[in-house]
């Protein structure tokens, strides 16, 4: 434990040495966090369902869409920053990280405070558009407005995250997120069953573990090597590294908030099947979050690695990382999504015990989640080009192939044939065609930023 607490013992040499163990070095504990902050999430909703009521359980589910919505934006600058400092890791500037580090945090904190303002003002009017059921309504705006006390400490945790990730440091983020998860699973338990708050108590919850996991990341941050220590009396923007977290974070930013939008509009269409689909939808939708956690982890190791190899102009290093994570990516995600299939009925009884409820479940598994490895060809390839500094390319991609082509389906084929069938083939079909345009964005813009840095 106290090798895992010091910040030099973490670090990973990415430009340098072998690369495939190193990949999985840093993709594991990635993978081990967001699987693990998918499972906490998990347990807000499954001991509603198991221990409140279908209302209860619907109403926690419909807010995640609305909740990624309000964050969104904000959360794409973590990227940017992950890849800033990466970049100046490996192009050997070392002595420009502090000032980094102190813009990061800053901005994370202003964020994080436009976070819980915005989403206090918008709660009932977005869930009003979305359509949310009479009986659901109150529920899912008691849950959205005590949740969104925890936003400053969502963006602290996650912005601190990308910096200690950007030198090669995935461990200490996830022992921040266990321990805190630990904490949020005991409340959850203690205050939905053994005080009957049902909504309240996992919301309560929530913002009372993020509290602590971002307390555990400032202290990692504030305890580290000189070069990446926090001093809460520096607090300030650079304005050089403010636009560089920019130029990368706002179109992953900007994508990520269309994403959700378009989510949103499923969600709502989802509304319409009534209380059983949306819970159904809710609980299938956990296991392609865990699914997704598989590929993310890769997509966020390609733009580490690539950005500090690309900082340091090693092309065929750049090269094999992407090759590396995709396959990695892929061969992973499959298997996941395979076990999901095969004990589909195991899994999601811990949700509900309802037979409406587990046939939409059902119906979602069997759709979506069993071809969720097609994302691994536009989240680790997409990962390489914001590690290039490119992000407007992708995010443009990801906005036309999972966002604007979902809403074409959703105001198209949804309306002609009105079936949950229906409406969930939009997932597989718009991840097919958003590979295919990421995979070729991709080889197009790597041939000409390679040849720029073999002529210098």
């Amino acid at each position: 434990m106290a090798k895992l607490l010091q910040g030099k013992s973490n670090e990973i040499d990415m430009v340098s040495g072998s690369l495939a163990d190193k990949i999985v070095k840093f993709a594991v504990p990635l993978m081990a966090t967001s699987v693990l902050q998918q499972l906490f999430n998990a347990a807000d909703i499954a001991v509603v369902g198991r221990f409140a009521n279908p209302r209860a359980m619907a109403a926690v589910g419909s807010n995640a869409s609305v909740i990624n919505l309000i964050i969104g934006l904000f959360m794409g600058l973590s990227v940017g920053a992950n890849v800033v400092i990466a970049n100046l890791i490996g192009a050997g500037k070392r002595e420009r990280i502090n000032d980094a580090v102190h813009t990061v945090i800053t901005v994370a904190l202003i964020t994080g405070i436009i976070t819980l303002v915005l989403g206090l003002i918008v709660s009932r009017p977005l869930l009003a558009l979305m359509g949310a059921p009479g009986d659901v309504m109150e529920y899912a705006i008691l849950y959205l407005r005590i949740y969104c006390a925890a936003m400053p400490f969502i963006m602290l945790y996650n912005f601190g995250s990308a910096i200690l990730r950007s030198k090669g440091d995935s461990r200490r983020p996830l022992l921040s997120l266990f321990l805190s998860g630990i904490i949020n699973v005991i409340l959850n338990l203690i205050l939905v069953i053994g005080f009957d708050l049902h909504v309240i108590g996992v919301a309560a919850a929530t913002v009372v573990s993020n509290i602590i996991g971002s307390g555990l990341v400032l202290y990692f941050l504030m305890t580290e090597e000189e070069t990446f220590r926090l001093s809460l009396k520096r607090l300030s923007v650079n304005r050089a590294y403010l636009r560089g977290m920019i130029r990368v974070g706002l179109p992953a930013g900007v994508q990520g908030m269309v994403f959700s939008l378009s989510n949103v509009v499923i969600q709502t269409s989802i509304n319409s099947f009534g209380a059983s689909a949306i819970a159904g939808s809710t609980a299938a939708q956990n296991l392609e979050f865990i699914s997704y956690c598989v590929v993310n982890a890769f997509g966020q190791t390609t733009v580490t690695f690539t950005s500090q190899n690309y900082g340091a102009g090693n092309v065929e290093r750049c090269k094999r990382v992407f090759r590396l994570s995709m396959i990695m990516g892929l061969v992973g995600d499959l298997i996941t999504v395979c076990l999901f299939v095969v004990f589909r009925e195991q899994l999601l009884h811990l949700f509900t015990t309802d037979e409406k409820v587990l046939g939409f479940a059902f119906t979602r598994v069997y759709i979506a989640c069993g071809t969720h490895f097609l994302i691994s060809t536009y989240e680790i390839s997409g990962g390489a080009l914001r590690g290039m500094n490119h992000s407007l390319a992708p995010a443009l991609t990801s906005i036309f192939g999972t966002c604007a082509f979902r809403l074409l389906w959703v105001f198209t084929a949804v309306k002609k044939y009105h079936t949950f069938e229906t409406l969930i083939m939009v997932y597989p079909v718009s991840w097919v065609i958003t590979g295919a345009l990421m995979l070729t964005e991709y080889f197009i813009i790597r041939k000409i930023e390679f040849k720029a840095i073999e002529k210098r």
